[in-house]
């Protein structure tokens, strides 16, 4: 998927709202992928590719990847709510197709997920394959992001040309969201996408707070966040009013996200053995495994464990095992447990852990910001 580096549709809706954002943004080092970002990925692709080739059964994309539980989970009931949208076979799109506003906004695009024409109705969908956010279709600022730049792209305003209206469409399996517009309301739209993308390339762009920081990656840099928390951390809890408590706590989502990605960006910052003063990279806690669960299991059983205990929903861990066997007087052989980390995190420079890494000077890794 391609999107602009000025403002894409995923990111209409901050830039509009916090033309500042885009400065700050494009200081910041490259966001490291989540693995639910990557599976998002996977799903958008194999759609894609599945819907512009025929008579090719999905069952043939399933991998070590594409599994058949995200098949049934995710895939077959986002084409079902397809087939809602689409009863009659009447509909004619097309999927993946760069979209711009060409000489009105130079540089700015993106990337739909599918465009299509019923009759008299223009579609523009978008797959949604998270779980955690709900995202509505109403005045979606995605989908008119893209509605407005298909419009103007020649490849692609054949699905507008003559439509009475624009229907903009959520598939969040197993919910679907549909919100029909209009041509104005998209021109309205459009208007104000100018109007942010040009303040956003003055040296003063504004800066504001909402629910359209919540995806944005300059959090951790961003004046009205540190300034919120500088804020919160100089008034005293016990002391607030309770109109005060109420301002806080509408901000308290926005400022976990904030301290999230604060502490991401100096993990993904150590790990690229750039220093950040006061803090380093430690092993996580070792957790206590099997060093062969089928051998564990034998031996289990063979000290007189009942198999139905041993295997209730899985081989039972070294802990309950102990618990287990203490009550018949037995300890467990050695050999048959390792102890194991499962990553690096975050800690204070005063943590007894060992760091895992040397590091380069910060003001080195900052200068490039």
């Amino acid at each position: 998927m391609q999107h602009s580096n000025i403002v894409g549709g995923s990111t209409a809706k901050r830039v509009i709202n916090c033309p500042g954002s885009v400065r700050l943004v494009q200081k910041m080092p490259p966001q490291p992928s989540s693995k639910y970002a990557e599976q998002g990925t996977l799903l958008h692709n194999i759609i894609s590719e599945y819907l512009e080739r025929d008579n090719v059964p999905l069952q043939s994309f399933v991998d070590e990847k594409f599994t058949m539980a995200l098949m049934e989970e995710k895939l077959l009931p986002a084409l079902d709510l397809l087939n809602e949208i689409d009863p009659n076979n009447e509909l004619v799109y097309k999927v993946e197709s760069r979209v711009g506003f060409g000489d009105l906004l130079p540089g700015v695009f993106g990337s739909t997920d599918l465009l299509g024409r019923i009759g008299d109705r223009a579609i523009v969908l978008d797959w949604k394959f998270g779980d955690g956010v709900v995202v509505t279709a109403e005045e979606n600022e995605q989908l008119m992001f893209y509605a407005a730049a298909a419009m103007r792209t020649p490849e692609t305003a054949w699905v507008f040309d003559g439509a009475a209206e624009i229907e903009l469409i959520i598939v969040q399996p197993p919910v679907m969201r549909r919100w029909v517009t209009t041509r104005e309301r998209i021109a309205q739209f459009e208007r104000e996408l100018v109007r942010a993308v040009k303040t956003a390339q003055t040296p003063d762009a504004p800066l504001a707070q909402g629910d359209h920081c919540r995806w944005c990656a300059a959090k951790p840099i961003c004046p009205q966040m540190t300034g919120a928390v500088d804020r919160a951390l100089k008034q005293q809890i016990v002391n607030l009013d309770v109109d005060t408590l109420g301002q806080y706590l509408k901000n308290a989502d926005l400022l976990e996200e904030w301290i999230k990605d604060l502490r991401a960006l100096a993990f993904g910052l150590l790990e690229k053995n750039v220093a950040v003063p006061g803090y380093k990279l430690v092993q996580k806690q070792a957790r206590r495994k099997w060093t062969d669960e089928q051998e564990a299991r034998r031996v289990l059983m063979e000290m007189g464990l009942k198999e139905s205990v041993v295997v209730e929903t899985s081989t039972m861990s070294p802990a309950q095992a102990e618990k287990a066997l203490k009550k018949r007087f037995s300890e467990l052989p050695e050999g048959l447990i390792k102890s194991e980390s499962s990553g690096t995190t975050l800690a204070p420079v005063e943590d007894d852990r060992p760091a895992v890494q040397s590091f380069v000077g910060l003001s080195k890794a900052l200068s490039k910001l």
